[in-house]
């Protein structure tokens, strides 16, 4: 495995005190900021670089969804004034961005809350999921109702049996669908289905949620050293070549992605966690191996510090940008590794990623943490600082246990509720 250095480690941050303290401090100082979001009838702003809402940005529903998973994950841990802005988001999430008449969620939605952008994804649908679910583990009226609705829209449209993962986005009606097939919103698939595992305890989730990952990870990416595809066609073929001509997407970028591999890691010992002793024997090793490739060939391949947000089949930087969310990643998933394996060579990369997030992410002037740091002459992938997902989850990962996972497992503390 890559490390950062032979030195002698001492005890692993993650159970020190001290530290936690500091993450829960950090953890609250990105809650602060979010607040600011909440203040819409649409559910969650996108927010800018100073916390304040951006009219300019159309209310998303990926946004909604994340924040009020985030606020639920507050509540859980005792946040005065987290559970009304959950609230606030199961209203939009059962209000306008629901499609009464067709069923399933909008994408977007106009300022004043009508329909914008029509077409039903499998990410967003995926974060309505977890949003409902963590909700329900929060005890939040109506979430419970929310969260069977969602997982009836995803068995009904998303799911195939027959191809062990999720298909990629319908029309409004579910009558014409995406011929493409995406690794990301299979990804925050399985984030969603580790997540109504555990507060339900429904294991038919479980299941799927292998079956994604062996056919991802354990086939596409270990198949491919470990690169994962992103796009591929209807039949799982892999498109190399996608978006080439847009290569800073925020959700579908041209080339790999390592803040996916590094998600992937932490994703597949959580399932681990979780499956117990009918884990398959490859899940640790795979995730190994991702987090060892990412590091690899992600992390300063132009000699500078961070990771890169993608790269080409050679292994070259494509969007040398740095995004926090990669680095939020590789902090849960080396965090993830130190928790399951105990290897100074994960506390190492631990240490490291959390020096670099508040030598250079961590804004203390307006808040929250910068969400993208130009590289070169590149476009932008992001402005302003859309939400905390990422960053909040980053302070809550290493004080947890790998399962039952985050809503779950804080719904099991002490006085939680």
């Amino acid at each position: 495995m890559t490390t950062t250095g032979d030195s002698p480690q001492s005890a692993s941050w993650i159970s020190l005190p001290s530290h936690r303290a500091w993450l829960d401090r950090e953890g609250d100082r990105l809650l602060a900021f979010a607040e600011a979001a909440g203040s819409a009838s649409t559910g969650f702003a996108w927010l800018d670089d100073e916390g304040r809402p951006d009219a300019a940005q159309a209310p998303q529903l990926w946004i909604t969804a994340r924040m009020t998973h985030v606020f639920a994950l507050a509540h859980l841990r005792g946040r005065p004034g987290a559970g009304p802005l959950v609230d606030t988001g199961l209203a939009a999430l059962t209000g306008p961005f629901r499609d009464a008449e067709h069923g399933g969620w909008y994408s977007s939605l106009t300022p004043p809350g009508e329909p914008a952008a029509t077409a039903k994804s499998a990410y967003d649908h995926a974060f309505v999921v977890l949003a409902a679910a963590s909700a329900t583990a929060a005890g939040r009226p109506g979430a419970a109702d929310l969260l069977q609705e969602a997982l009836a829209v995803v068995e009904q449209h998303f799911w195939r049996d027959d191809e062990g993962r999720s298909v990629e986005s319908w029309d409004r009606t579910w009558t014409e669908l995406e011929a493409y097939r995406g690794a990301n919103s299979n990804m925050h698939t399985v984030e969603a289905f580790l997540t109504v595992a555990a507060v339900t305890g429904d294991e038919r989730w479980l299941a799927r949620a292998t079956s994604i990952a062996e056919r991802l990870v354990h086939t596409a990416a270990r198949d491919n050293g470990w690169r994962l595809p992103e796009h591929f066609d209807p039949e799982w073929r892999p498109l190399p070549d996608y978006n080439a001509e847009r290569k800073n997407d925020k959700f579908r970028p041209y080339g790999s992605t390592p803040g996916h591999w590094l998600e992937w890691s932490r994703l597949l010992l959580h399932l681990e966690a979780a499956l117990g002793a009918d884990a398959p024997d490859w899940l640790l090793p795979d995730a190994r191996s991702l987090f060892d490739a990412a590091v690899e060939v992600g992390w300063a391949p132009d000699g500078e510090p961070g990771f890169v947000y993608t790269l080409d089949w050679s292994d070259r930087p494509v969007v040398a940008s740095r995004l926090h969310w990669v680095l939020t990643e590789a902090i849960g998933a080396a965090g993830a590794l130190v928790r399951r394996t105990g290897e100074p060579g994960y506390e190492r990369w631990y240490r490291t990623f959390w020096d670099e997030a508040v030598t250079r992410f961590v804004d203390r002037d307006r808040g929250s943490w910068v969400h993208e740091l130009p590289v070169g002459d590149a476009d932008a992938v992001w402005t302003g600082k859309p939400d905390v997902y990422h960053a909040y989850q980053a302070t809550l990962l290493p004080q947890l246990p790998l399962a039952p996972v985050l809503a779950a497992a804080l719904r099991q503390e002490p006085g939680a509720g």
